[in-house]
């Protein structure tokens, strides 16, 4: 038996044993059962992933396992990565889970949300394994169902959790018809559903189908991923589900959207013209700007980490629509490059998200909020994770030497490189693509900076962050290894590239970057060596802080010149609001913010002012202009055909003879 096989295998067995645990055990040692099960589950998977990267190719097929066509699993270099990208989580998730989930009444408790969790696990990890459309189909419906319930576990909290859970479910169906749609269009198409079988048809498909699957499929997939505009989901059902749920979510189900762009573009289809690529490239720059602005004005701590989900992923796919279009243009060598960088970002992605999420768990365990504006003073009362959260924000805001400065740096080479462009569509795109990086990356830093320094820095602004500890051992654990795990691609991106080589030949290219400590990109003089970048950045601070220390006088502790006024408070801080408020003026007319000022009066006289109220809504303009008149007119189309359900028996018998005679006539004239 293969590593592969035997990964797998263990993966799917810790993940069944743990959900029947579940089920049985007393709520005392739930937890920690299944929280290990689901890490043992995850460590599995990911080495799986480990084997399938080093070389190992594997496939299967049980055909006694589903009616009529069975399973059949395979698994390449590219499934190798989203098993470990998705292990991995997995792994940090369950050690989280015990901790996070111990405590007694909860709906993350819950023998349901415990038992769903390990499955959530294994169905994750098989949709890269899948080698066929029916069982692509199977385990993507299973992740989707399963995630579900895991969202709605709290649902006692209140109508917020259950309007997550509606606004995810009808998302996630609407993005799983349309892939079913495309991956049946496809196998009828190619006679047959193996991924062998399209494999090898599809370059003799005529171009009308091909790209009508990958229109249709990208769709679905991208609304997976939370690109714009299908990521209303995103700040609900992460802002609203247990916290390590939304880590799992966040950090490793949008990246198998990714997967399925990547899967069905560049090796079953064998790649497409330009206009394909364009699609995902484009959404991928409108999702990074519309989320990293989102994010930055959202003082909802979980909010704003869903907002920078859609960011991140926006950067992925203009990678890999970028990838696309070089390699339509004759550039494997770029496009090779470009989507190295893409799927270096959905791991660098994955750590860092899933420590920022754990972190901001462990803040709303301790104080009950989410809300920034609410928080404050939490370094001194929680320094590990507060801690964990400054390292979780230098890698999400591109910083060096941060994991995320270096997947966007190799994203910004590929784009750079590219000029001068072999393609007018090229001219265009490569420049603007670079802009919309640096504006990100900018936006980005202002995002996180507001997070954490009126979260976490600033005085404590109500009685729950001034009583506010560190949470257990079990969650304290899971947020060190997230943030190790931030540290090895920010250190050694370079031990990466053989199984990045491996996976980037789906696109003709060759090696797209060389070296492990010192990244080195082949036929360019463009060069990255983080160990020297953090050993400067260390030398630096030492230098201040010695040069300080000599050259200063002595330090005294005395109260901070107040301007003849009273000793600083809370109350004269910037909030999340307020730090935000000038980013909010330059994008007035794309975000347009509603405000509103409500001023009370004493009763003895109108010019005495009692009270100002101001308040300051920031909506999602495209959810607004776009899923509300959706919607309405659901509602109208809905409210018009009750007219169709009278109740009469006789009418219900009619309609069932008219469906039966237009099958009957569409049937016999086909």
């Amino acid at each position: 038996m293969s590593l592969v096989a035997g990964g797998l295998g263990a993966a799917v067995a810790a993940a069944g044993v743990s959900g029947l645990a579940a089920a049985v055990l007393p709520r005392r040692w739930r937890a920690g059962v299944v929280g290990s099960g689901t890490a043992a589950a995850g460590v599995a998977g990911a080495v799986a992933g480990g084997a399938a990267l080093s070389g190992q190719a594997w496939r299967s097929a049980l055909p006694g396992l589903l009616p009529l066509s069975g399973v059949r699993l395979e698994v390449d270099a590219l499934s190798g990565w989203f098993l470990l990208l998705v292990g991995g989580v997995a792994a940090l998730v369950g050690v989280y889970a015990a901790g996070y989930a111990g405590r007694s009444g909860t709906g993350a408790s819950s023998r349901t949300a415990l038992a769903a969790l390990p499955l959530f696990v294994a169905a994750m990890l098989a949709v890269p394994a899948a080698g066929s459309v029916s069982t692509l189909l199977l385990a993507w419906e299973l992740m989707a169902l399963l995630s579900l319930m895991l969202v709605m576990s709290e649902h006692a909290k209140g109508p917020a959790v259950r309007s997550a859970g509606r606004w995810y479910a009808v998302m996630t169906q609407a993005g799983f018809v349309v892939i079913l749609l495309a991956l049946v269009w496809a196998a009828a198409a190619c006679g047959g559903e193996s991924f062998a079988a399209i494999r090898h048809a599809a370059p003799g498909l005529p171009g009308a189908v091909r790209g009508g699957v990958f229109v249709l499929a990208g769709a679905g997939f991208a609304a997976k991923a939370g690109m714009v505009p299908a990521h209303p989901w995103l700040p609900r059902a992460h802002a609203e589900a247990p916290s390590h749920v939304s880590a799992l979510m966040s950090a490793a189900m949008v990246s198998l959207g990714v997967y399925g762009i990547i899967r069905l573009g560049f090796d079953l289809l064998g790649g497409g013209p330009s206009w394909w690529w364009i699609l995902p490239a484009a959404g991928g720059a409108l999702s990074a700007l519309y989320g990293i602005l989102q994010a930055a004005l959202a003082t909802d701590v979980k909010k704003m980490l869903a907002y920078s989900t859609a960011e991140n992923t926006g950067l992925i796919l203009l990678g890999v629509g970028a990838a696309g279009l070089f390699a339509d243009a004759g550039e494997p060598g770029l496009a090779a490059l470009a989507l190295a960088g893409a799927l270096l970002h959905t791991l660098n992605h994955a750590g860092f998200k899933s420590l920022l999420f754990f972190s901001a768990g462990a803040v709303v365990r301790a104080t009950g909020t989410r809300d920034l504006d609410a928080l404050g003073g939490l370094g001194r009362r929680m320094p590990a994770t507060t801690a964990a959260f400054a390292i979780g924000a230098l890698c999400a805001a591109a910083l060096p030497p941060g994991n995320g400065f270096v997947s966007e740096w190799l994203l910004l080479q590929s784009l750079v490189q590219a000029l001068p462009p072999a393609s007018d569509l090229n001219a265009i795109g490569a420049p603007v693509a670079v802009a919309v990086i640096a504006l990100t990356a900018g936006i980005g830093v202002a995002a996180y900076l507001k997070a954490l320094g009126t979260g976490f820095l600033a005085r404590p602004r109500s009685a729950a962050a001034e009583a506010a500890r560190e949470p257990g051992p079990a969650m304290l654990a899971a947020m060190a290894a997230a943030a190790l795990g931030c540290g090895l691609p920010a250190i050694a991106p370079g031990l990466m590239a053989p199984a990045l080589t491996r996976i980037v030949g789906v696109v003709g290219g060759g090696e797209p970057l060389e070296g492990a400590r010192r990244l080195h990109l082949p036929g360019g003089d463009a060069f990255y060596s983080p160990v020297l970048i953090t050993a400067g950045l260390a030398v630096l601070v030492a230098a201040v802080a010695a040069v300080g220390r000599i050259a200063g006088r002595p330090r005294r502790r005395a109260a901070a010149w107040g301007c003849g006024g009273r000793p600083q408070t809370a109350r004269t801080e910037y909030t999340a609001t307020s730090f935000a408020e000038p980013l909010q003026r330059v994008f007035d007319d794309v975000l347009r913010p509603e405000q509103h000022v409500e001023v009370s009066h004493y009763a003895e006289s109108a010019y005495l002012v009692e009270r100002v109220r101001f308040q300051l809504r920031v909506p999602d303009r495209i959810e607004t202009y776009l899923y509300v008149p959706l919607l309405a007119a659901g509602r109208r189309v809905g409210r018009s055909a009750r007219v169709l359900a009278n109740g009469s028996v006789h009418r219900y018998l009619a309609y069932g003879l008219i469906t039966l005679l237009v099958v009957l006539v569409v049937g016999v004239s086909g």
